[in-house]
């Protein structure tokens, strides 16, 4: 770091979510730079780079680790690349920020949770952004606190306009419900035992091959049930809502109760276009609270633990629609390490 302390950060991946990544250190947050960014693309790579003063473009991650004034990393690259680029940054002994998924499967999550735990002390913060958002924080903390008793149902929303066109069922799970998956276990401090996917008659105006709605059903640790419909293709707009149904009470976040305006015939507000716009203020808070612990040297935030979990839990989930079956998670028990 600088004598200031301002922390030189190495964007890797220059993508929509990279590149605001890029934009949000740059313009929003505070005590950190872009000191470095990586693509594929060495043109889109320069061109986002020539946003930041002082920047570099690289097309390797390894080597723009390596470069000077690089104190971290923010890994925005498509899954498939994240297991080299961790490994990358753990030789290096750097913090890093991964961009959800940790890894794309269980297996190469594992290898990256063992691979941390050989340095001794914990480097990753992995990119649930949830977890920073306003009405999930208040969420959290009024289950943790206990007045409303055990936490007994979650029922969950989670609703796009519309997807790209290469969008499977299979990301249906893994790249839309494993925000539910995490949001779950975090709010209910419990792991998830079960899945089983249900499959209604899909919308006559969502995309084939696509089965479009779902609804995912977790079965917890501590006996909690969790329901999720994924609407992948609802027309009208983002939302992502969540139902604690507890002991003595209930509690909702996510209905966007912002401006209420009438017009003539018309009431009501706005609703997000994407998850972009909807969790905007959650990025800004989640990147802020990364670079204020790694410049304290400390590592907060959601763990490869939590990281590892949603991909064993994502996993047992695409065999479930797959199969209709009710199926087991599949999970190493969590390390002392992990807390």
């Amino acid at each position: 770091m600088t004598q200031q302390g301002t922390l030189g950060v190495a964007v890797i991946g220059t993508g929509k979510m990279g590149a605001d990544h890029v934009r949000r250190i740059n313009e929003v947050i505070s005590g950190a730079r872009v000191a470095a960014v990586v693509d594929i693309d060495e043109a889109r790579a320069k061109a986002v780079a020539d946003t930041a003063d002082g920047c570099q473009a690289f097309t390797d991650p390894a080597a723009a680790m390596a470069a000077p004034g690089v104190d971290a990393v923010l890994i925005a690259s498509p899954g498939p690349a994240h297991e080299a680029a961790l490994l990358s940054a753990f030789e290096r002994d750097l913090p890093v920020l991964c961009e959800k998924p940790l890894t794309p499967d269980s297996a190469s999550a594992l290898r990256v949770l063992e691979a941390e735990q050989k340095l001794g002390h914990r480097r990753v913060q992995v990119g649930f952004m949830r977890r920073y958002d306003t009405e999930f924080m208040k969420l959290k903390a009024l289950l943790a606190g206990g007045e409303l008793g055990r936490p007994l149902l979650l029922h969950c929303r989670h609703r796009n306009a519309s997807v790209h066109s290469y969008f499977t069922n299979e990301m249906m799970i893994t790249d839309s419900v494993v925000h539910e998956m995490d949001q779950s276990r975090w709010l209910l401090e419990q792991e998830i035992a079960a899945v089983t996917v249900l499959k209604p008659t899909p919308s006559s105006l969502s995309p084939e091959p696509l089965s479009d709605p779902q609804l995912v059903v977790f079965e917890t640790t501590g006996g909690a049930i969790v329901n999720v419909e994924i609407f992948a293709t609802c027309g009208f707009g983002y939302q992502v809502q969540a139902e604690a149904v507890c002991e003595r009470g209930t509690a909702r976040v996510g209905d966007a109760h912002g401006m209420l305006v009438n017009r003539p015939g018309a009431w009501g507000g706005e609703i997000a276009p994407d998850f972009v716009a909807r969790f905007e203020e959650a990025y800004d808070r989640e990147v802020q609270a990364w670079v204020n612990a790694t410049r304290r040297g400390e590592v907060e935030g959601p763990s490869t633990w939590d990281g590892y979990a949603a991909t064993a839990v994502s996993e047992a989930g695409v065999r479930a629609q797959a199969t209709g079956e009710r199926t087991i998670v599949e999970m190493i028990e969590r390390p002392a390490f992990y807390g």
